[in-house]
């Protein structure tokens, strides 16, 4: 089934010529069924490039999903041009009446700083407890999951030495979970983080569900919340983590990523059928759990 999308979103010609289906407002208005609204609170900088690997995600699974892009109310992105984010993405203050099946927040460049330096805070904190009463379900992704344990939980973040950068094998701690369903024993997952969260840190009720000897936790269930927080990158495209290696000036080789460690060759995309499966899992979770009336959510 396609997700539904702007006739004009940059991400739209990229999923088509990967042969995914995606329908524009008039298509849909056609059919009569209500389809899944999850919204993606998108925090990065190149906002094109993760609505897009959002976007491909979720417009595989086999429902009709319409995508709605939210930013923050109060913080002016420098990095992806005014006109696009006038034409595509609603301010939270526009979006915070209406209620949505899913929220999706993602990471940020933030992660080094202290949760009170960033200058969205506050406003990031009303999101979440908006989340509660206005959303059926919550996936946060990378440093959008530490804030969401900072904020429910008092998890504190923690500082790594250096970079945790390249593909890493996390142990499938709960195969019978739904949100694994369908997961292999060892999950690779693409990380790029400067700090971590840590096992021991988690209160009773949190569940640890996909981890690593070399780079800790990854996804951890928050049932309180409604709630799986995902500390790396399934949504990552095969290319991603070598962008981030040529942009940071070649310092950090990702580890396990290259054929043989080696940055001139061509890496191969090893958690692409995970990406998926877990994302297909959520959306699955959230179709058979939500309410068919919108006013019911919350």
């Amino acid at each position: 089934m396609p997700i539904r999308i702007a006739d004009n979103l940059p991400a739209r010609r990229t999923l088509e010529a990967e042969g995914v289906i995606v329908m524009g407002e008039t298509e849909a208005a056609r059919q009569d069924i209500r389809p899944l609204r999850i919204a993606l609170l998108n925090l990065m900088p190149d906002k094109i490039t993760t609505e897009t690997q959002v976007a491909r995600l979720l417009g595989a699974t086999p429902l009709q999903i319409e995508l709605k892009l939210v930013r923050l109310s109060g913080h002016v992105s420098k990095t992806t041009s005014a006109g696009h984010l006038a034409e595509f993405y609603s301010p939270f203050s526009a979006v915070r009446a209406e209620r949505f099946d899913g929220l999706i927040v993602t990471g940020a460049p933030v992660e080094t700083m202290d949760y009170g330096e960033v200058t969205y805070w506050d406003e990031l904190r009303q999101i979440f407890d908006w989340s509660q009463t206005h959303c059926h379900r919550l996936l946060t992704i990378c440093w959008g999951a530490m804030a969401a344990l900072a904020h429910f939980h008092g998890v504190p973040k923690h500082a790594l030495g250096a970079k945790a950068h390249g593909v890493f094998d996390h142990v499938n701690r709960a195969p019978a979970s739904p949100w694994l369903r369908g997961m292999s024993d060892v999950v690779p997952v693409p990380v790029s983080r400067w700090s971590e969260i840590r096992a021991a840190d988690l209160p009773a009720g949190l569940a640890v569900l996909l981890d690593s000897e070399e780079v800790g936790p990854c996804l951890v269930e928050d049932p309180a919340h409604r709630a799986i927080h995902m500390f790396n990158h399934l949504e990552y495209d095969t290319l991603t983590l070598d962008t981030e290696y040529r942009r940071d000036g070649e310092r950090i080789v990702p580890r396990h990523y290259y054929p043989h460690n080696d940055p001139a060759q061509l890496p191969r995309n090893t958690w692409r059928t995970h990406g998926h499966q877990l994302f297909g899992n959520w959306i699955n979770e959230v179709y058979q759990t939500t309410p068919f009336n919108l006013d019911d959510i919350g």
